[in-house]
């Protein structure tokens, strides 16, 4: 598996997934700060022609840096429910999104946001390295990544895991910030263009859509990924502050002990 891009490869080194990092001729000092990091880690580094560098990166903005990883681990549905523990999961189910642009988007969303973990569908997926890794800004490195024949299927294991299941679908009557993402909960998004298949939404808990206000029906699937993942995110801290602030006034009324 091969990325490229000063971003993806600092933070796949970080990650520890590197076996090789391969730069053209023409480095520069960000070349060489991710250079710094290999050596630290260990990581052989070959220098080699521009173009063999463009071939690695199959034409590809690679910055003039590539670098091989290990094949990246391939979590089960369980430990993504698990990994989240104490707090509740927060998923993303992605159901036959293939664009390694949007695909690379997300996973960088599900990182910033916190979140525990990406299904993904072991045919109708766009690859993890190459677009997907340059789009995720690095964030490939660092998601825990579930990847599963059925898509329908894995919606109703994470139900049996005790995860809800909230699909996003165009035509849906009730709005995503209507439902309580504070829940352990999967947000199933299916292709732009496409949206959920029928199957899968007829697995979903509830379907959910965001509103449009303009003249445009929809918005990119990445785009609609990070506007429900930071909901749930407001949710969730605003749920926090009220633990917090009810804690803090049972303590001045005595109601609690002082070291609850």
């Amino acid at each position: 598996m091969f990325i490229y891009g000063i971003n993806p490869v600092v933070e796949a080194l970080r990650s520890g997934r590197v076996r090789r990092v391969r730069i053209g001729p023409r480095g520069d000092r960000r070349v060489e700060e991710a250079l710094a990091l290999a050596r630290a880690k260990g990581v052989t580094i070959e220098r080699t022609d521009q173009a063999a560098i463009d071939r690695l990166a199959h034409g590809g903005v690679h910055q003039g840096i590539v670098a091989e990883l290990e094949a990246p681990r391939d979590f089960s549905l369980q430990e993504l429910v698990e990994a989240a523990a104490p707090a509740p999961p927060l998923i993303v189910v992605l159901d036959g999104v293939e664009d390694p642009h949007n695909v690379g988007a997300i996973l960088r969303t599900v990182d910033a946001a916190g979140a525990h973990g990406v299904v993904r569908q072991a045919r109708h997926a766009a690859a993890l390295d190459g677009i997907a890794a340059k789009a995720s800004a690095g964030a490939v490195a660092h998601v825990r990544i579930a990847t599963e024949v059925n898509i329908a299927r894995a919606v109703e294991q994470l139900k049996d895991l005790g995860v809800w299941t909230i699909g996003l679908a165009a035509g849906a009557v009730e709005s995503y910030d209507e439902v309580d993402l504070t829940l352990p909960t999967a947000c199933v998004l299916g292709a732009e263009g496409t949206g959920l298949r029928r199957l899968v939404q007829q697995r979903c808990d509830r379907l959910v859509s965001i509103p449009m206000r303009g003249a445009v029906s929809s918005l990119n699937v990445s785009v609609a990924a990070g506007i429900v993942l930071f909901e749930a995110v407001r949710q969730r801290t605003r749920n926090l502050t009220g633990i917090d602030k009810t804690l803090a006034t049972k303590k001045e009324s005595g109601e609690v002990d002082g070291d609850c």
